[in-house]
C-alpha cells in the first residue's frame, strides 16, 4: 500500500502517513495541516509533509503506470503471472519502463522491418545456440526477392538486427549496465578550441568520474555544451560490459570447465552483441545518465536556491521607520521615493550627481531637505548601476547626522517596475520611480515586496536559467508560500501578490477580496471574509488562520488561533480567569504543567498539542517569527575595495549561498567569496548550508583582493 510505503521512506508511523492522505483527499493545504491538524498527523512539520505530498503525487502515478502496462500487455496476450507479479514489485517508473521496453509499440526500426521481411525464425536458430550446420547454410532458406533478401550475408544482418533488439530491450541487462556505467563510468570535456576564451576553460581537457562530478560542474558544463562552446561525452567499462553480455548470451554447451561455444553461432553473437551495445544500448543508457545527472543537479541546484530564498524573505523586517529609497543611475539620473513606516509613498524626486550631469551639489540639497521634511531615518541604496557613487555622496550627506543608510540588493526590482502589476499599483509614476519604492520596501519588510517578483529574477542561486523551469517554480512558490503563510498576513494591507500565497487563496479570490476592500473599506473581523465572492466554509477553514485584522474589535483576530477554536479559547481564559480583552497586556500567567493540559483539553473539547499553541500565541499575540532573524547592517560611511587589505576583519551579510562556498557583501559593491574550505576550521563540511545562509552576518577576514579582476576572497576562519 502506499501509505505503508510513504511511512516508511519518511520514518512515520502508519496511522500517520494514513491520516495525512486522508487530509490532502480532502483538499486541505499543507500549511494549514500543518499549523491547524496537529493531533490528526501527530505534528508532522511543514518540510515533512511536503516531502510526503510530492511522495505521494509520485507513487499514484506509479500505481497508475503499472495498471497502463500491465493492460496493454494483457491486450497484447503476453501477459504471464511472473511478468505481472514483475511490474506490480517495481519500485520506480524506471523499472516500470525498462520491463515495458520489449512490449512498448515501436516505431518502424531495422529489428521490425527485419521481421517484416520474415527474419524472426533464423534470428532465433541463432540465438537457440544449437545448430549442427553454418547459419549461411540455414540462411539460404530466408532469401526472397519480394522481400529484398537477396543475399546470405542479407538474411543474417537482419537476423542480427532483431537479436540486437532483443539484447537492447532486456531489463535485466540494461539494470546492470546503467548501473555499472553509473558506478564506473566518466564524463569526457573537451573543446575545439582550447585557445578560446571563456568562463568554461576549467573544462577545456576535463574527466571526472560519474559518481563524484559535482552539482555545480553538471549545470556549467551543460551550458558549455548549449553554447556549443564543450563537447560532452560519457566513457564506460565498455570491455566489462561486453564480457558481461557475452556470459549472459551465449549458451556453454561443455560438461567439464572447458567452455564450448557454438562454433557456428558465437562469431554471430559476438558481433551482434557488440553492435547491440554500441548502437541501441550504450546511446540510450548515455542519454539516461545524462537526464539523471542534470535532474539531481537541478534538484539540488533547486533545494539551495530554495533555503537561500526562504532566508531572503524571512529576514527581519525594519518597521515603523521612513526610509528613502535610491535607485541608482547615471544617464537618467538617480530615482529617489520617500515610504512612510508602512510603506506608504510620501514623495518622490530624481537627482543627477552621477555622470554626465555631476549635479553633486544640488543633489546634496535636495535629499538634505527631503531627510528634514520627512524626518527620514534610514537611506535603502540599491546595489545596481552607479551605486558605488551614489554612496560616497550618501556617505557625505548623512555626516553628522542620525541616519544611516543600507545596501539593499536590487535583483529583479527592474522586473517588478515594468510588470502590470507595478503600473496598477503606481499608474502615475515611472518605472525608476516604481523600482525606488521597491527599494525602500524590500527593506522595510523583504517578504511582503518580494513576493511581488518572479522568484527567479531574486538572484539567490546559480544556473537557475538552465534549469527545469517547471520545477524551479513549483518549488519555488512552495518556499514563498511557506514563508507567507509562516508569517502571516494583514489582511488589510496585503498587495494581490501576498494574498495569492495564503493558504487556500487563489489569484482570483485574491484579487475578490482586494475588490472588496476598494469597495467595501477595511475589513474589521476575518468573519468578513464570508462576504467575499468565492469564499465559502472550505476556502474560508484554509486561509483564515493566517490572515491576521489589526483593527477587529475581537484581538484573537491578530493571532494564529483559528476561528475555529474562538470559543475553546474564550472558555480557557475564563477557567484562568482572564477575559479576551486581557490578551496582550503582559498581565496573562499562564503556568500550566502537563496534567493541567490534560484536564483542560478534556474539559474544553480540544487537542492538548491545538491548546499548547493556543497558549502560546496567547502570551506573545501577533508575533512576527521574523523578529528573532538578524537585520541588515546599517552603516554611516563607505569602504572602497582599494580600501582593502589582506588580514582585515569586516563585518558583512550573506547575500547567496552556492554549492562551493557563500558570497557576502562587505559594503564595497563587490560580494566576496568565502570557498567552503574557509567557511570553518578543522570540520569538513558538506554544504555552505549547513554552515551559513543567506541574510546571516558574519564576521570575514580578508585573505586576498584582485583589483583588476574585482574579486575578494575570504575566510571565515578568523
Amino acid at each position: 500500500m502506499i501509505s505503508e510505503t510513504l511511512a516508511k521512506e519518511l520514518s512515520i508511523q502508519p496511522w500517520q502517513s494514513r491520516a495525512t492522505i486522508d487530509l490532502i483527499d480532502e483538499g486541505n493545504t499543507i500549511p494549514f495541516i500543518a499549523r491547524y491538524r496537529k493531533e490528526i498527523t501527530g505534528s508532522l512539520d511543514d518540510e515533512i509533509l511536503r516531502k510526503f505530498n510530492e511522495r505521494l503525487s509520485y507513487l499514484r502515478n506509479l500505481e497508475d503506470k503499472k495498471k497502463q502496462v500491465i493492460e496493454s500487455i494483457a491486450e497484447q496476450g503476453k501477459l504471464t503471472d511472473e511478468l505481472r507479479e514483475k511490474i506490480e514489485n517495481a519500485e520506480t517508473l524506471v523499472a516500470v519502463d525498462d520491463i515495458y521496453r520489449p512490449y512498448r509499440p515501436k516505431k518502424r526500426t531495422k529489428a521490425t522491418i527485419a521481421k517484416e521481411k520474415g527474419l524472426q525464425p533464423l534470428a532465433d536458430i541463432i540465438l537457440a545456440q544449437e545448430t549442427k550446420i553454418p547459419i549461411e547454410e540455414i540462411a539460404k532458406d530466408y532469401l526472397s526477392e519480394e522481400h529484398e533478401v537477396n543475399t546470405v550475408e542479407d538474411a543474417i544482418s537482419y537476423a542480427q538486427d532483431i537479436i540486437a533488439e532483443i539484447i537492447s530491450d532486456n531489463a535485466d541487462f540494461r539494470d546492470f549496465i546503467r548501473k555499472l556505467s553509473f558506478e564506473n563510468g566518466e564524463f569526457i570535456i573537451s573543446t575545439k578550441d582550447k585557445e578560446l576564451s571563456s568562463e568554461y576553460e576549467m573544462y577545456y581537457d576535463y574527466t571526472e568520474a560519474i559518481p563524484k562530478i559535482a552539482t555545480h560542474r553538471i549545470l556549467a558544463i551543460n551550458r558549455g555544451e548549449k553554447e556549443k562552446i564543450l563537447k560532452v561525452k560519457i566513457k564506460t567499462p565498455e570491455e566489462e560490459i561486453i564480457d558481461y553480455l557475452k556470459d549472459h548470451i551465449l549458451i556453454d554447451h561443455s560438461k567439464d570447465k572447458k567452455k564450448d561455444y557454438n562454433e557456428f553461432t558465437t562469431p554471430i553473437l559476438e558481433e551482434t552483441i557488440l553492435d547491440s551495445y554500441k548502437r541501441l544500448i550504450a546511446p540510450s543508457i548515455e542519454r539516461e545518465i545524462r537526464k539523471y545527472k542534470l535532474e539531481n543537479a537541478e534538484k539540488k541546484s533547486i533545494k539551495v536556491f530554495s533555503k537561500n530564498l526562504e532566508q531572503l524573505l524571512m529576514q527581519g523586517p525594519i518597521m515603523n521607520k521612513i526610509v528613502l529609497g535610491w535607485d541608482p543611475g547615471f544617464r537618467t539620473g538617480c530615482k529617489l521615493a520617500i515610504v512612510d513606516g508602512i510603506g506608504k509613498v510620501l514623495d518622490t524626486e530624481v537627482v543627477f550627481p552621477t555622470e554626465p550631469q555631476n549635479k553633486i551639489e544640488e543633489t546634496k540639497k535636495i535629499v538634505k531637505d527631503l531627510i528634514k521634511k520627512y524626518d527620514v531615518d534610514i537611506i535603502a541604496l540599491g546595489n545596481g548601476t552607479a551605486s558605488r557613487e551614489s554612496e560616497q555622496i550618501i556617505s557625505d550627506i548623512i555626516e553628522g547626522t542620525k541616519v544611516q543608510y543600507a545596501i539593499v540588493n536590487e535583483a529583479g526590482a527592474s522586473v517588478y517596475s515594468a510588470s502590470k502589476l507595478a503600473t496598477k499599483e503606481f499608474p502615475d509614476f515611472d518605472v525608476g520611480e516604481r523600482s525606488a519604492v521597491s527599494i525602500a520596501r524590500r527593506l522595510q519588510d523583504p517578504l511582503a515586496e518580494l513576493v511581488k517578483i518572479d522568484p527567479k529574477s531574486i538572484g539567490v542561486g546559480q544556473y537557475q536559467h538552465d534549469m527545469n523551469q517547471k520545477n524551479l517554480n513549483e518549488s519555488l512558490k512552495t518556499v514563498v508560500e511557506k514563508a507567507v503563510n509562516n508569517v502571516g498576513v494583514d489582511l488589510n494591507t496585503a498587495s494581490l501578490s501576498l494574498l495569492s500565497y495564503v493558504s487556500g487563496i487563489s489569484s482570483s479570490t485574491a484579487s475578490n477580496i482586494v475588490d472588496y476592500r476598494e469597495k467595501n473599506g477595511a475589513f474589521i473581523s476575518r468573519y468578513d471574509l464570508l462576504k467575499v465572492a468565492k469564499i465559502g466554509p472550505k476556502t474560508f477553514q484554509q486561509c483564515a488562520g493566517f490572515l491576521k485584522v489589526f483593527n477587529s474589535s475581537n484581538i484573537l483576530d491578530i493571532t494564529t488561533v483559528h476561528p475555529e477554536s474562538y470559543e475553546a479559547t474564550k472558555a480557557l481564559l475564563s477557567k484562568l480567569g482572564y477575559r479576551v480583552e486581557d490578551i496582550g497586556l503582559n498581565n496573562l500567567s499562564f503556568n500550566l504543567n502537563e496534567k493541567d493540559y490534560e484536564v483542560l483539553a478534556e474539559d474544553l473539547a480540544i487537542g492538548e498539542i491545538t491548546l499548547q499553541d493556543i497558549v502560546s500565541e496567547l502570551k506573545k499575540p501577533g508575533r512576527d517569527p521574523r523578529e528573532e532573524m538578524p537585520q541588515p547592517i546599517l552603516r554611516e560611511d563607505t569602504l572602497e575595495i582599494e580600501d582593502l587589505e589582506e588580514g582585515m576583519v569586516l563585518e558583512g551579510t550573506v547575500r547567496n549561498v552556492v554549492d562551493f562556498g557563500a558570497f557576502v557583501d562587505i559594503g564595497v559593491h563587490q560580494d566576496g567569496l568565502v570557498h567552503i574550505s574557509q567557511l570553518v576550521e578543522n570540520k569538513f563540511v558538506s554544504h555552505p548550508l549547513d554552515i551559513v545562509n543567506v541574510g546571516d552576518i558574519v564576521d570575514v577576514k580578508i585573505v586576498d583582493v584582485d583589483l583588476k579582476r574585482a574579486r575578494i576572497q575570504l575566510s571565515m576562519i578568523i
